[in-house]
């Protein structure tokens, strides 16, 4: 599901809403889609549909302070997650969710905001959703409960503690299709996954818009190149976040010599966030990087479903198609020592920077 066609489906199923309504998401901005959005959840408030929406304190910051009147007037209820503060400005909500009656559920990568709108081809950004029945709704609507509950981020006894707590509930309600992770003890589950579902694979596709992939990751698939599998990794051509863009440069020459091929998304921004192992599909909020996969609140699904393989390989394809394969030899030798330095730099920033600084909010906050 593409941007155009996951928000016209989103804001049919608002109107079509007879018990609740769920939306989660990291960056509601004003104008279109957000006034529509807003205009659909107002009206199904009126009707007495319970209405919920969650936002993310850093990443919504632009909203008006009144934006949300005519719906917290008609009933419905909004809430802002960690709202913004520096002693805790590091730990975000990045996930992006909706959830209908409990029936019907939407799991994106992408936001709310003028930007998307578009077919990521000719217009807006690139970026992909699923939208999900059966079980996994009921699943997703507790995760998203969870979340809004710990909305105010805040905690009498130990707030590092807390955070591993509100990990575990988040784990608790999920299920074998159903990741959300968040900052805390244990390993993430999406990159614990990802890396099983690697081990004995023939044919990986990723889609990644900000792609800084750990030690393991990155060995995983090198060893999946080596042993005769393929590997293709399409990545941001275009992009809004030029140091993350140049820490995973960095990583090119040592993957595009084990075999991993790699080409860069031309037409528009990617946002895109999609894994294709065999006939296992990997979707939803979470980036390849560090932020992603150790600091931010994250969701993601795993579906080993062949038809939904299929339809995810069709979109590949035609996406790499628009692309700009990375030729390793050319790319060797296109690299001055201005270049390794800006990616050194960027690779400390967001590795090793960005780690230390949010683990040390949790540190002081416990």
């Amino acid at each position: 599901m593409t941007v155009d066609a996951g928000y016209r489906q989103m804001l049919d199923a608002i109107a079509a809403a007879r018990v609740s309504v769920r939306l989660e998401c990291y960056i509601f901005q004003p104008g279109e889609p957000g006034d529509a959005f807003r205009a659909a959840l107002v009206a199904a408030a009126r009707r007495r549909v319970w209405v919920r929406v969650l936002v993310d304190g850093f990443g919504s910051k632009e909203l008006p302070a009144d934006y949300w009147r005519e719906l917290t007037e008609a009933g419905g209820c909004v809430g802002v997650f960690n709202p913004l503060a520096l002693d805790r400005i590091a730990i975000r909500n990045h996930r992006k969710l909706m959830v209908v009656d409990e029936a019907l559920s939407f799991v994106v990568g992408f936001n709310i905001a003028p930007e998307y709108v578009g077919d990521g081809v000719t217009r807006g950004w690139r970026d992909l959703g699923l939208v999900l029945r059966g079980d996994t709704p009921k699943h997703l609507a507790a995760s998203f409960d969870e979340m809004w509950e710990a909305r105010a981020f805040r905690h009498p006894y130990g707030l590092r503690f807390w955070f591993s707590t509100l990990r575990r509930r988040l784990v608790a309600c999920s299920s074998a299709e159903v990741m959300a992770m968040g900052p805390g003890l244990g390993r993430n589950a999406f990159h614990a996954s990802l890396l099983r579902s690697l081990r004995r694979a023939r044919n990986v596709r990723i889609v990644s818009a900000y792609f800084v992939p750990s030690f393991r990751l990155r060995r995983a698939l090198q060893r999946v190149a080596r042993r005769g599998g393929r590997v293709r990794l399409l990545l941001a051509g275009k992009t809004d976040v030029p140091l993350v863009q140049a820490a995973g440069r960095a990583f090119y020459g040592a993957l595009l010599q084990a075999g991993v091929e790699i080409a860069e998304y031309q037409p528009q921004v990617l946002h895109a966030k999609l894994a294709l192992v065999d006939g296992a599909v990997f979707a939803g909020s979470s980036n390849l990087d560090a932020r992603s996969l150790g600091i931010n609140y994250e969701l993601m699904v795993r579906l080993p479903d062949a038809a939904l393989a299929e339809q995810g390989r069709k979109i590949f394809e035609a996406d790499w198609a628009r692309a700009r394969v990375i030729d390793a030899a050319q790319w060797a030798r296109g690299r001055s020592w201005l270049t390794r330095w800006r990616e050194s730099v960027a690779l400390f920033l967001l590795t090793r920077f960005d780690l230390w600084f949010a683990r040390r909010q949790l540190r002081r906050l416990s």
